[in-house]
């Protein structure tokens, strides 16, 4: 018996998984017993890197999740809409669903799981965190026995891309989004991955799974990279750290606390920290929960292969389910999606985190110990205090807090800006 799925979208990750699937000779055995009935696309005259049967394409994805003889339907077309529409149709059909959307998911995923739960389908989503890292399944499964405290990810390659060349070439930041941009690394609008939002897409997806509670994603602070200079990971290289943009969930409080901190946003990592030497295209997610302790999944986060590989892993945990149970069966719980409450996420302004400020000052005595002045009005203590050197006539100070309340920091600042000899504050940074 050969268990029909139908494929809506054939790009990078559609023609990936497509391959995997044709060509099971050397992987699983359960491979063999899935086809790919229907393939919906928007350009049929498209070239593509992979031959199919005459008849499977088509250009009606409506009619793909509503064939009665299709199982199982693979979004992979991106974006909000038609994919949003379409899985919900699948899944009114009694279709079971895969995909790697993370927009949709960080946006929809309360009405798509509500919608699957009424339906007595899945929606299976690994591969939209972390490309072929497997960390949605974990979450779900293997660290299921854990009190989850915190997750920090570097979950965009594209950024993790330019701050890593940025950092071993010394160049800034407009070159080497340019040089991303030709290599394919970033999309002609990068818009998504430089200003943060990929990164805060996917965090509220890990954090909705690892806390056991709905997450409204735009309750997720984001901030991207462009303000990152190169002068500023000199310094910070200086200082022992190198500045990453980490997606931060952080479970606050006692043992039935649903408050959270979600964030996204350049960071200053100690040298010694294990997503410190996450380097390139690459991926890596630390959980911490009680009593795991630590563990850290790491790879390559994009990509045809490693995606295709996530998103026919969950196809294949699917079918080996239909297998087992056949067509009408209790959801697995360990496999489905519940979230009956959500989570209150801390206003940014509350959080406390230690900092990093650059500041250019008129080369006039006294200018330090106002700055710590300043500061101490706030309640804001300072871990270190350097001149660095100057640009041109201005002296550049560059200040490291300890932990301290941010609304406390930001209004220091404030204070700070109305100094007759503070000319400007180039760079704002939070620290590990």
């Amino acid at each position: 018996m050969a268990f029909k799925i139908g494929l809506l979208g054939l790009g990078t990750v559609g023609a990936g998984t497509a391959q995997i699937l044709v060509d099971p000779s050397g992987r699983n055995p359960l491979l063999k017993e899935i086809l790919i009935s229907q393939v919906g696309v928007r350009s049929p005259e498209k070239a593509r890197p992979i031959q199919l049967p005459p008849g499977v394409i088509t250009t009606d994805l409506e009619a793909i999740v509503t064939n009665p003889e299709i199982e199982i339907v693979v979004e992979l077309l991106g974006g909000l809409e038609p994919a949003r529409s379409l899985i919900l149709q699948a899944i009114d059909q009694g279709k079971h669903v895969v995909t790697a959307n993370k927009a949709v998911i960080a946006r929809h995923g309360d009405e798509i799981y509500e919608a699957a739960n009424r339906a007595g389908v899945y929606v299976l989503l690994e591969a939209a965190v972390g490309g072929g890292i497997p960390i949605i399944k974990p979450l779900k499964q293997s660290l299921g026995a854990n009190r989850i405290t915190n997750i920090i990810g570097i979950v965009n390659g594209t950024t993790n891309y330019i701050l890593t060349q940025m950092t071993t070439a010394g160049a800034d930041f407009t070159d080497v989004l340019a040089e991303a941009q030709r290599l394919g690394y970033a999309e002609a609008d990068p818009t998504a991955d430089v200003d943060g939002l990929d990164a805060a897409d996917k965090i509220a997806i890990l954090a909705s799974l690892g806390f056991g509670g709905r997450v409204q994603r735009e309750d997720v602070y984001c901030e991207g990279i462009r303000q990152v200079s190169a002068a500023d990971i000199a310094y910070a290289d200086k200082l022992g750290f190198v500045i990453k943009l980490l997606a931060i969930a952080k479970g606050l409080g006692g043992t039935e606390s649903d408050t959270l901190q979600l964030r996204v946003h350049p960071t200053l990592v100690p040298k010694s920290h294990p997503l410190a030497n996450i380097n390139g295209v690459n991926n890596a997610i630390l959980v911490e929960g009680d009593p795991l302790g630590q563990v850290m999944f790491y790879g390559p986060g994009a990509g045809s292969g490693p995606t295709a590989s996530a998103v026919v892993s969950d196809i294949m945990n699917i079918v080996a389910i239909l297998k087992s149970n056949g067509q009408t069966q209790t959801l697995d719980p360990l496999l489905s999606c519940v979230h009956q409450h959500y989570c209150q996420i801390t206003p940014i302004e509350a959080i406390e985190t230690r900092f990093y400020a650059r500041f250019l000052t008129g080369d006039v005595p006294g200018v330090i110990g106002h700055l710590g002045t300043s500061f101490g009005n706030h309640q804001v203590s300072l871990e270190s205090v350097v001149q660095i050197g100057f640009q041109g006539e201005l002296a550049e100070i560059v200040v490291v807090t300890h932990h301290v309340c941010e609304g406390n920091f930001r209004t220091a600042l404030d204070e700070i800006r109305s100094l007759e000899a503070i000319k400007s504050i180039p760079s704002i940074l939070r620290v590990l």
